[in-house]
């Protein structure tokens, strides 16, 4: 991944990175269940994050893009359901079975993940500061946890 600083020195050349909201509640319990399920190949970070956002400008995103998951594999960034549908790849079964979405046309996956996104604030709440993980997830994360307060994001 080249053009990222020191911030970024300890990001998996071959592994799958998922950047996720940190202080929203759903995408926290998102990452535990991720964590639990898939293969072990999966790194976290928040997007709000200081190798969040430097992995957000590295992939020509904006460093305030906190509406969707990013997916990177390989060099490229996958949002929104595609983010999702590739995840499931890492998962165990039946959660791998996920996978098959990837059939249902994009726009349609998407109208989906725009709907949760859109409530996932109203419906499963907010944090004040982004998620710091217990001692057994931290080993999965990227970087630093983000400080008490320091968090930032939209307020859908």
């Amino acid at each position: 991944m080249d053009g990222l600083s020191g911030v970024a020195a300890d990001v998996p050349e071959d592994g799958a990175i998922v950047l996720f909201d940190g202080v929203c509640n759903f995408c926290s319990w998102s990452v535990r269940f991720l964590h639990e399920h898939d293969d072990g190949s999966l790194r976290f970070a928040p997007l709000q994050s200081d190798i969040g956002r430097e992995l957000l400008a590295a992939h020509d995103l904006p460093t305030d893009y906190f509406d969707s998951l990013v997916y990177l594999q390989d060099g490229e960034a996958h949002l929104k359901s595609d983010g999702a549908v590739r995840i499931a790849r890492h998962l165990d079964r039946p959660w791998r079975w996920l996978r098959w979405f990837r059939y249902v046309p994009r726009p349609v996956r998407d109208a989906g993940y725009d709907v949760l996104g859109r409530v996932r604030y109203r419906v499963f709440g907010k944090r004040e500061a982004c998620m710091v993980p217990d001692a057994d997830l931290r080993g999965r994360f990227l970087g630093e946890p983000t400080p008490v307060g320091e968090a930032a994001g939209s307020d859908d």
